[in-house]
């Protein structure tokens, strides 16, 4: 019976069939694709500062807002060729009643993020400077090869 029902069908149906399952895959992807969970972590205690990449022509820098931060705790380390993790500890805890949201527990004692770098830069050379809670990171970038 399906083989009878399935020769019937006509070429406009068929190409219906194919765009709804085209428009669920492609929705599918998009929200994978393109999904941003939340900012925070209630279990790790971590919250994610807020950060800028900006390329130009001879390197990548990176700043990250990191209120309440002990200077001495900031630590960035490369992640391969292509991401930065920055980490820092607060000098004190942030709960989320103090941004005035009533809806959510939780306290923050962490900044962490991982940044994605757009073009190749030479790690090694990677300056850092932390001043009035602005993390400032500099990454030369590689030279191309002619």
């Amino acid at each position: 019976m399906y083989e009878t029902r399935r020769q019937r069908r006509s070429t406009f149906d068929m190409i219906r069939d194919l765009m709804e399952d085209f428009e669920i895959l492609s929705e599918e992807l998009g929200e994978a694709a393109f999904f941003e969970g939340p900012s925070w972590d209630t279990k790790s205690c971590c919250i994610e500062p807020l950060c800028t990449v900006s390329v130009t022509e001879d390197e990548v820098v990176i700043t990250a807002d990191l209120p309440y931060t002990d200077p001495d705790t900031v630590k960035v380390e490369t992640m391969g060729p292509n991401r930065l993790e920055i980490k820092a500890e607060m000098k004190r805890r942030i709960r989320f009643d103090e941004f005035g949201i009533t809806h959510r527990q939780g306290e923050f004692q962490f900044f962490r993020c991982i940044n994605r770098i757009p073009v190749p830069v030479d790690a090694k050379r990677l300056k850092t400077s932390f001043k009035k809670g602005i993390l400032e990171v500099r990454l030369p970038r590689k030279k191309a090869r002619q």
